[in-house]
């Protein structure tokens, strides 16, 4: 037992180690790699870097003159300090209809900004009267959240653009749907006609081709840009494993920065050639995407406004259009605005061409495993219709494929059971020589060919299917409201009942760290069985460990969602019969009553014997 106590604190020690080396060795060269790397490229590239931060700063909202070169954070955007309700910021601006099969809403044509925007598909709850998710929100509203398109001016070119208080004109359809686009005007009474075409698939990708005229009798260079900002924190999962905050896909990176550390001043700017800039959230997220060809100057940041917050993602083309005059120039970007389905963003991904699209969805490091394990289990869900029965059965296979080591496994586990009474022997004949005990157990396990530690390979064999089906069923919006049977209505979130108000009976809400329903407790149980099948280790300290980890583990895993917990107790049953198989195959006697009262508390012990 020292052997193994050293041994723990080795690998405790050896894994505290790699993570040191990891982030002295790699993480923090790469940081600073990235540092000079941007600060290289604002060196090299004045002239759009200074755009930039015009549009970063306020540039589109008329306070700075448009295409003066700014220093990054010098002014700052047209934040509201004061809330203002949705209906009325809504009912303050003429506005145009989004009516789509998974869309309603309305685009602003005060700065023809997308402000206004609800998913169709999706509800707050699982209740039947829950409202459908609203996504964007007007400028100075509770949370609000909006995405800008629109022109700067080259250095030295005093010529007035559109800004987020422009008035546009509709010219034709007023409304707009996945068939029908719409088309907005400006003109600038010097020369210059804006013309805007708004168009929107069958899901959530808006396509917008901005056009300039010029009748004026000089040459015109435009720098096209947008943004999407959103005002104050939203509330958040507050889980390490998944990332919500700013997003983008720039170059070969996909940068993250969370709203604390932007907040904290951390900031992302870069210069890329297709990719895209984002705000995301679990399941939702709103991403601007430029042109894939051309190259471009993308900027995530946060804007400190009082007591108000601003973060802002936004990219400025490195090169400017030139517009002769007599002629039209253009430029088309799009726009993603809704659900992060997986097969969606993919599409869009391959048939648009954007850079690491599907990257929305927060796949983690170990990405390896955990897009397979998605693509398995909608796969399986596609045939049998329930994510529930498709959990069931990746287990089965998980079990089939894992099977031949699990078997050595179980094996080893049973021929240890039977060496029990010469291990008895053993500790007996040299009590008090701990050195020569150890010297003399590790000969026998190599003389009867046996590994102590086999045992654990089950359980290690699980954790990285369990981490992956974990981020399957919490990244994903396909398991989001994804009922089962009976009482679990959602394989995303964690068991409802709890036994502290005995499954719903009391008028309790028990709090979250007491929300342990059936589910969790049927896999403590069975996790506890299938630990009482090996007898209790003959230290007693781990022997209590041994018996404290099923309690431990039941009240983790109460508050992780039910379809996890459906895994590990479905895979736990599987073990036991496995294990009990084998057990018996070897001829191991087989004593879980006697295990289970040997791990009983002495004064129950004592009663039991009367």
């Amino acid at each position: 037992m020292q052997h193994d106590s050293k041994n723990l604190i080795l690998a405790i020690v050896l894994s505290l180690g790699i993570f040191v080396v990891w982030k002295v060795f790699v993480i923090d060269p790469q940081m600073e790699r990235k540092q000079q790397a941007q600060t290289e490229l604002a060196k090299k590239n004045p002239q759009a870097n200074g755009v930039a931060n015009g549009v970063a700063n306020g540039g589109t909202n008329g306070e700075i003159a448009p295409g003066t070169p700014q220093a990054p954070g010098s002014a700052m955007p047209n934040i509201p300090t004061g809330i203002v309700p949705a209906d009325v910021a809504l009912s303050k601006t003429k506005r145009i209809k989004i009516n789509t099969e998974k869309l309603d809403g309305t685009i602003n044509l005060t700065g023809a900004l997308f402000d206004d925007l609800r998913l169709k598909d999706y509800k707050e709850t699982i209740k039947k009267d829950s409202p459908i998710i609203t996504l964007l929100a007007p400028n100075g509203t509770k949370h609000g959240f909006f995405a800008e398109q629109g022109w700067q001016p080259a250095s030295g070119q005093n010529i007035k653009v559109p800004t987020s208080k422009t008035v546009w004109s509709v010219s034709g359809n007023d409304t707009l749907t996945s068939d029908n686009p719409v088309t907005l005007t400006w003109n600038n009474g010097s020369g210059l006609t804006f013309k805007r075409t708004i168009s929107v698939d069958q899901n959530y990708m808006f396509a917008i081709k901005q056009e300039v005229t010029n009748n004026s009798s000089n040459l015109v260079s435009l720098f096209p840009y947008a943004r999407v900002q959103r005002q104050e924190i939203p509330k958040l999962q507050g889980v390490f494993v998944i990332h919500e905050g700013l997003i983008g896909a720039l170059g070969e990176d996909v940068p993250e920065l969370d709203y604390s550390d932007a907040r904290d001043g951390e900031k992302v700017e870069a210069k890329s050639t297709g990719g895209w800039l984002g705000i995301t959230d679990k399941y939702w997220a709103v991403a601007t995407v430029p042109d894939q060809k051309k190259e471009f100057f993308g900027v995530m940041k946060h804007f400190p406004n009082g007591t108000r917050d601003a973060f802002q993602v936004h990219y400025v083309s490195e090169k400017p259009i030139s517009i002769a005059p007599g002629a039209t120039s253009s430029y088309s970007n799009h726009l993603f605005a809704g659900a992060k389905v997986v097969n969606t963003l993919k599409a869009y991904e391959d048939k648009l061409g954007i850079l690491k699209f599907s990257n929305l969805v927060d796949w983690g490091w170990f990405y390896f495993l955990t897009k397979p394990m998605f693509v398995l289990l909608h796969a399986i869900q596609s045939v049998v219709g329930n994510f529930g029965i498709a959990i069931l059965l990746i287990t089965l296979i998980v079990k089939a494929a894992f099977f031949p080591i699990a078997n050595k496994s179980y094996k080893s586990m049973a021929q240890m059971k039977k060496l029990q009474p010469k291990m008895a022997e053993l500790k007996e004949r040299y009590k008090e020589d701990r050195q020569e005990l150890q010297k003399q157990t590790m000969a026998l396990y190599k003389k009867e060919k046996v590994s102590p530690v086999a045992g654990c390979l089950p359980m290690l064999l699980q954790i990285p299917v369990f981490f992956s089906l974990y981020k399957v069923l919490f990244v994903t919006i396909e398991m989001r409201h994804a009922p089962f049977y009976l009482w679990i209505k959602d394989l995303s979130a964690a068991d409802p009942t709890s036994i502290f108000n005995l499954f719903g009976l009391l008028p309790y809400t028990p709090p979250a760290i007491m929300m342990i329903g059936v589910l969790p407790l049927i896999m403590g149980v069975t996790m506890w069985i299938q630990m009482k099948l090996n007898p209790a280790p003959t230290d007693p300290i781990q022997a209590q460990m041994f018996n404290i980890m099923p309690i431990a583990f039941t009240f983790m895993l109460g508050t992780f969602p039910a379809g996890l917990v459906l895994y590990w107790a479905w895979n736990n049953f599987l073990s036991i019969i496995q294990q009990y198989t084998i057990m018996r195959q070897q001829g191991v006697d087989i004593t879980l009553m006697d295990n289970i009262l040997d791990g009983l508390p002495s004064f129950l012990k004592k009663k039991k014997s009367k």
